[in-house]
């Protein structure tokens, strides 16, 4: 059994939340320069390039790429060989991680104690939301993810019934994105959940959204599906920032799981251009 110290998940694991606000990955960044190689509008043209020269202050300066910087959520793939030192939970040991990253990093705190009856900050960011996996073997792999309001705001689920296969689930996406609007803050990275059911369905969306920005569905039919719901989201004019033309997804990612057979669940995650995610293997 190998045992895992909090000082070894606290300290690297802040500096790279930190570094997943300040700096936007490789394939984020890639996927808004090729972009503006295909944008006609002038408007959605100078929404990127502001959007482009904003990334390059932020990682310069170590400063926000934007300021909501978000609910922290993590997706834990423990390795059920491994054992925590101490007498400190998961969850503990994460909300220290965010205590310590949102404090020192200067960066901004959303998190409430509670929705209706006291809507205080908690003035730490504090709790964190986790996803938990036992995984075999003896690492743990930690993924970050920072989620705004606005995008998350924006997404929905829905319990279709099977007769509206695929048609209705296309119908459903496009549906979503149309009221999402400017308000998610595009061009996008679309997570979508298909199958599960109504609890992990949204999961589903949540986690696809971690996927590198370009890469492509293993399944080829539904790789063709992603290309598919690529172009006609699009298609709809929405643009940067709202702002019209044909950069308003940059990505596509569809994760699905075994259904009822009475059932058809689909949720669409939609998560903005500042795509903020950092990764740590112990």
């Amino acid at each position: 059994m190998r045992v895992i110290s909090p000082s070894d998940i606290i300290s690297p694991l802040k500096r790279a939340i930190q570094d997943a606000n300040f700096k936007l990955d490789t394939m984020t960044t890639q996927a808004l320069k090729s972009a503006q190689k295909s944008e006609s509008s002038e408007t959605g043209l100078y929404v990127l390039s502001e959007i482009l020269e904003n990334v390059d202050i932020a990682g310069a300066e170590k400063m926000p790429l934007c300021q909501d910087t978000g609910v922290s959520i993590f997706f834990v793939n423990w390795g059920q060989e491994c054992t925590l030192q101490g007498d400190q939970s998961l969850q503990q040991i994460l909300d220290e991680t965010v205590r310590q990253a949102y404090t020192e990093g200067y960066l901004r705190r959303s998190m409430l104690n509670d929705p209706l009856f006291d809507r205080t900050n908690t003035g730490d960011n504090t709790p964190a939301i986790i996803h938990l996996q036992l995984v075999p073997g003896d690492r743990i792999e930690i993924t970050f993810l920072a989620k705004g309001a606005g995008a998350d705001n924006c997404s929905q689920v829905a319990m279709l019934k099977p007769s509206d296969g695929l048609e209705g689930i296309e119908a459903f996406i496009l549906e979503v994105c149309r009221a999402a609007g400017a308000s998610s803050c595009p061009p996008w990275i679309l997570g979508i959940g298909i199958g599960g059911t109504f609890d992990t369905v949204a999961g589903l969306a949540k986690h696809a959204i971690l996927r590198e920005v370009g890469s492509k569905h293993p399944d080829p039919s539904y790789a063709r599906l992603e290309d598919k719901l690529m172009r006609a989201v699009n298609e709809l004019g929405i643009g940067p920032q709202g702002l019209g033309g044909k950069t308003t997804a940059l990505a596509i990612h569809i994760e699905s799981r075994p259904c009822h057979a009475a059932s058809l669940p689909v949720a669409v995650n939609i998560q903005c251009h500042s795509n903020r995610k950092a990764s740590l293997i112990v």
